[in-house]
């Protein structure tokens, strides 16, 4: 099955056999409310220049997206938290392109709001050889235009299911950044954007792999 495939068997399953009616009501209809809010579109694109951030790994060393870009394109996804399941199954599909990415002379790496403590949960549960980065605060999520605040039926929800975001992310915003991944190349400049306001769509990370090969061709 590829990404989205996985996705859709995870979403049946929960929808049908784990979720009361009304909370997948309230999960559909917020979902549907942040995309009318057209924020994904007003987000960064292809062609804009991409914000430069310095951020902590979760062992707590300082990783420069600047230093990064003198070596090569960059690769970013921001991701929502290891308590999202939808958010882990794509941690890991990436990871299958993860040594395709790097040989095509990029470095990866995603981006949470949430604890260094939880990115270290994160990386093991998912086995990945990639950095996650502690976005504290979303402010970079922010500089992208991709950080949001979650309607309060969402909250009560999310409390419902003992995802406490406040614990989870060290601070009390209740806001999280929408699933997006972009290839950077070494100007700056986005060259490829994808954000996912419906946190169950996914595109599939062979076109971050396609991106960085229309990189390289361009060059």
């Amino acid at each position: 099955m590829n990404l989205q495939q996985k996705l859709d068997a995870f979403k049946s399953n929960f929808e049908t056999k784990v979720a009361p009616p009304a909370v997948v009501d309230v999960f559909h209809r917020t979902t549907a409310e942040l995309i009318a809010t057209g924020q994904a579109e007003r987000s960064l694109k292809v062609g804009d220049i991409a914000p430069t951030f310095t951020l902590t790994n979760a062992e707590g060393e300082v990783v420069s997206s600047a230093e990064m870009l003198e070596h090569g394109p960059l690769v970013v996804t921001f991701y929502r938290g290891v308590w999202c399941p939808y958010c882990n199954i794509d941690l890991q599909a990436i990871e299958e392109v993860a040594d395709e990415i790097r040989a095509l002379g990029a470095s990866l790496v995603s981006i949470s709001m949430q604890t260094a403590t939880n990115s270290v949960k994160s990386q093991r549960q998912n086995k990945l050889s990639y950095p996650i980065l502690v976005d504290e605060g979303g402010k970079t999520a922010d500089g992208f235009g991709i950080r949001f605040r979650l309607q309060d039926e969402l909250i009560d929800t999310y409390k419902g299911f003992n995802v406490d975001l406040p614990v989870i992310n060290g601070e009390p915003s209740w806001t999280l950044p929408m699933p997006a991944r972009y290839v950077i190349a070494q100007d700056g400049t986005i060259a490829y954007a994808e954000v996912s306001p419906d946190y169950t769509k996914r595109p599939d990370p062979s076109e971050l792999v396609a991106a960085l090969k229309n990189l390289k061709t361009a060059a």
